[in-house]
C-alpha cells in the first residue's frame, strides 16, 4: 500500500517553527541586475506551521502565515516540496514579525500632533 502524499506534512518540534523562505531578488530596487553568484540572501519568509510548544507560549505571539525576519545560521532546511524553500527555524532567531495597522497613522503622529503634545507638556 502506497502512502498519499498529500496526507505528509512537517511539524516542526520544541521552540520551532516551519517557514517557507521569499524568494531572493534578481533586480535590485534601484533597476541594478544581479548576477547568479551574488545572490543576496533572503530572510524573510511566512510561517507554515508552527509547534504546539510555540502555540501555548504568549512570549512568542507568532502565529501561521506571519511573514518575519529570521536569521538563516541556525534554519535547517527541508526538501520536502519541490518549488519551496522550507525551513525548521528555532523561535529565538526570529528577529521580526511583519504587521499591519488597521488605522492608517497608528503608532505615527504628525507633527502637528507632536507639536500639540510637546505645547500641552510644556504648560503644566
Amino acid at each position: 500500500m502506497q502512502e498519499n502524499p498529500l496526507n505528509e506534512y512537517v511539524e516542526p518540534l520544541g521552540m520551532r517553527v516551519l517557514i517557507r523562505k521569499d524568494e531572493g531578488r534578481q533586480k535590485t530596487r534601484g533597476g541594478i541586475v544581479l548576477p547568479d553568484h551574488a545572490e543576496i540572501p533572503t530572510i524573510t519568509g511566512r510561517i507554515v506551521e508552527v509547534s504546539v510548544q510555540v502555540q501555548r507560549d504568549s512570549d512568542f505571539p507568532i502565529e501561521k502565515y506571519d511573514k518575519v525576519l529570521f536569521h538563516p545560521k541556525n534554519a535547517i532546511p527541508v526538501d520536502f516540496e519541490q518549488n519551496n524553500v522550507l525551513f525548521v527555524v528555532p523561535v529565538a532567531d526570529i528577529v521580526a514579525v511583519f504587521r499591519r495597522s488597521p488605522e492608517p497613522n497608528r503608532g505615527r503622529e504628525t507633527n502637528e500632533e507632536l507639536d500639540s503634545a510637546d505645547g500641552e507638556m510644556a504648560e503644566e
